[in-house]
């Protein structure tokens, strides 16, 4: 929300206050208080009619700060609220600055009022001249707003899933999850929290509307503002963006660890087309016959009967045998997924036990919440109630003791804010944290039945928070590459913002893919964290575009399968230490200005960098960082920094190995799931001097440089593996325990 009528006036109908300057602080133990009057305090005169302003520092973790401003707090606060890790530490407080861990947070006492964010003996950003403001309206509403400088060059990234500019400088954005599709400014996951190239990042804690103004209203400054009279948020000092991330994830908590399996392709039967079990044979037979080695069969809505949406029912007209159809599919060695809803619609049987029970949001008349929009008279389950959570989860247990393994628990966005929630939440705070209930509902079914590390659900929506239930897939697209370039800067967006995996609907999901748009999303989805084939009208097999289709996939399906000892390597770390699967430049190479706009590339994981061909023709052109980096499959050294243009043929895209990388490839393609450790082979590329350790599965390698001489260690079961130092030596080892090379 913009405040501001140019550089010098506030907009009509405004009233607007700014501290003046500090009067007095009050340091208690970890906090610290400061009070600032809205007008310079020069004589006893100057106290009548002054409005003070109350800001407090205190420090949930190390190097983080929270800043929490007031202007009237006599209010009563409503729920929800982000659930955030605090630790323990050390806190330094003197009468006008506070010190955790490098970073500090130090008020002005002279006659400019300023409050200055520090660490490493410099300035990070700070609050000055008419940053923070208590704003009354002529109608009314009150709102606060911070505003934190950005200096020259400064980049900011995050805000969630955001389909636009990666580098968000420039943008009006509310923090507000719509169903807005991947071609417009709304998004589907909203999450109010940024990183810039500086140092530092922001989490505003306030779970409802808040609106960013990032070098738009004051082009040299971030905005943020909420409704009400009071607003808190956190700095957290990096001070690289990957340090700012595994500290944002610590607070907000880590991405459990999916399992193997979920990195495999997963096929649908996409949304509104005709299908039965017959149909589901035909594509798992068709797939299984051309080698295409399917790990989960996903049935979109139209499982249950039209109109009953959700009612957890399968269509006996379609599916007389369910449970046996399951069972044949689990036979042929895969999992499934249903795809599901917090909706009930009004013919469903469920409508009825959930209104008699209290389980439906309400109207403060007690009325039920309903509207048409996508399902006639529907209603919305109040997950704020334990019963109704309980309700939910027992529909969700039937099935998963059917032999369902995953969910896709698809919307969440469409919140009203014009009802009364069982627990009394405010309904715009309850509007986008929402998701953060439903989904955890559905993951915590999952991990009851199947335990760590075997849950795993495909959501749309989300919040801050909403990492600690992968995957997350990027909602409706279109059949373009305009809208394959949008999901991409959508994924780097969200893994700006403390997601681990991420996921996209191959081809586009709006309208059928001309085969080079599906050939060539083929290779970005399956160099993704995880990948599926899924549609709205037409079905996305792809012997229905052409044989190259099928050959195409079976290259790439191939070529994830046997990275997964590398990519199983890099869920762990995302498990364990909040660092994205797929990272943005920014995060990989924090101090070369040449990535602050990449948003057509990315690292996956720590080692490979994937450049997606966003074109028919095949001509790409992307950015390699410093170093002698090597094609994955050609084995040819490109040396950067240098910028490149090439061609690629369908079956190819750059995938480029980093500098020093010890890489380990699988010796399976046929599935996701398998003993990684088993006959792997290490690649070592051009290793540093000293020592880098690799975990496969439960075999630990180390790989130790001095001068010429190479030492590569295993530390586990005795199993065959095979070292390859690329351009040089290879041996096979048997259950060798160690080997040397000479470089």
């Amino acid at each position: 929300m913009k405040f501001t009528d140019g550089f010098w006036l506030k907009r009509a109908g405004l009233r607007v206050l700014h501290p003046a300057h500090l009067r007095d602080t009050a340091p208690d133990g970890a906090t610290l208080t400061a009070y600032a009057p809205a007008k310079k305090v020069r004589s006893r005169s100057d106290t009548l009619d002054a409005p003070i302003i109350t800001i407090k520092c205190e420090a949930p973790a190390p190097d983080v700060i929270r800043v929490s401003i007031g202007h009237f707090l006599g209010g009563v606060r409503q729920g929800p609220e982000f659930a955030l890790n605090t630790e323990e530490h050390e806190v330094t407080v003197t009468d006008n600055a506070l010190t955790s861990g490098a970073l500090t947070a130090e008020f002005r006492t002279g006659e400019e009022w300023g409050l200055d964010f520090l660490a490493d003996g410099k300035r990070l950003t700070g609050s000055g001249w008419k940053g923070m403001g208590i704003v009354d309206t002529d109608d009314g509403a009150h709102f606060v707003h911070e505003q934190l400088d950005l200096g020259v060059g400064e980049a900011v990234y995050g805000l969630g899933e955001r389909f636009g500019p990666f580098v968000k400088n420039g943008q009006s954005i509310d923090i507000w999850n719509e169903d807005g599709g991947t071609s417009s400014e709304q998004a589907y996951k909203n999450v109010p929290f940024y990183f810039t190239n500086k140092g530092y990042g922001v989490l505003v804690d306030h779970p409802g509307r808040v609106s960013f103004e990032v070098a738009s209203e004051m082009v040299s400054r971030t905005q943020f503002s909420v409704a009400g009279q009071t607003l808190s948020y956190l700095v957290i000092y990096g001070p690289t963006p990957a340090d700012i991330l595994r500290k944002y994830t610590a607070l907000t908590g880590r991405p459990a660890l999916p399992p193997d399996w979920s990195f495999g392709l997963w096929l649908t039967t996409s949304f509104t087309t005709p299908y039965d079990e017959e149909t589901v044979t035909e594509f798992v037979d068709g797939m299984a016959a051309r080698d295409l080695p399917l790990s989960v069969f996903h049935f979109d809505t139209f499982w249950m009967r039209e109109f009953h949406w959700c009612d957890f029912e399968w269509d006996p007209r379609i599916f007389p045998d369910p449970p046996g159809m399951l069972k044949r599919l689990h036979e042929r060695g895969l999992r499934t997924c249903l795809w599901i809803n917090p909706y009930i619609a009004q013919r469903s049987a469920m409508f009825e036990e959930g209104r008699a029970n209290g389980y439906l949001v309400r109207y403060a008349d007690g009325d039920v919440w309903q509207w048409d929009r996508w399902q006639a008279g529907m209603g919305l389950v109040d997950f704020t109630n334990p019963a109704a959570r309980e309700w939910y989860a027992g529909k969700l247990r039937v099935l998963v003791e059917m032999g369902v393994d995953a969910f896709k628990s698809d919307f969440g966005e469409r919140i009203p804010t014009d009802v009364v929630w069982h627990d009394g939440s405010d309904p715009e705070r309850m509007h986008n944290y929402y998701t953060q209930l439903y989904n955890q509902v559905v993951f915590d079914v999952l991990r009851e039945a199947r335990g760590d590390g075997e849950a795993v659900l495909f959501a749309r929506s989300a919040t801050v928070g909403g990492q600690q239930f992968p995957v997350h897939w990027g909602g409706d697209n279109s059949a373009t590459f305009e809208s394959m370039a949008e999901s991409l800067r959508g994924g780097l967006s969200l893994m700006s913002s403390g997601f681990g995996f991420w996921s996209h609907d191959i081809g586009g999901f709006e309208g059928r893919p001309d085969p080079a748009v599906f050939k060539r999303w083929i290779a970005f989805g399956l160099l993704s964290s995880h990948s599926r084939l899924h549609g709205n009208h037409s079905y996305r097999v792809p012997w229905l575009f052409d044989e190259e289709s099928v050959d195409v996939l079976r290259k790439f399906t191939h070529l994830k399968y046997s990275l997964m000892p590398y990519l199983s390597g890099a869920a762990r770390e995302a498990h364990r230490t909040g660092l994205p699967v797929m990272r943005p430049m920014i995060v990989g190479f924090p101090a070369d200005p040449a990535v602050t706009h990449l948003d057509r590339q990315y690292l996956l994981g720590g080692d490979l960098l994937v450049a997606p061909v966003l074109s028919a023709a095949g001509e790409v052109t992307y950015y390699v960082p410093a170093g002698r980096w090597t094609r994955l499959e050609s084995r040819e050294v490109v040396e950067g920094p240098a910028w490149v243009t090439e061609t690629h043929g369908f079956d190819s895209a750059p995938v480029l190995v980093r500098p020093g990388a010890v890489l380990p490839i699988g010796n399976r393609t046929d599935r996701p799931d398998y003993d990684h450790a088993d006959g792997v082979t290490l690649r070592l590329y051009e290793p540093a001097e000293g020592s880098t350790t690799v975990d496969v599965g439960t075999t630990t390698f180390t790989v130790t440089r001095d001068g010429t001489a190479i030492r590569v260690d295993r530390d586990g079961p005795e199993l065959p593996w095979r070292v390859e130092l690329v351009g040089g030596a290879s041996a096979d080892l048997g259950a060798t325990e160690a080997m040397w090379l000479t470089d």
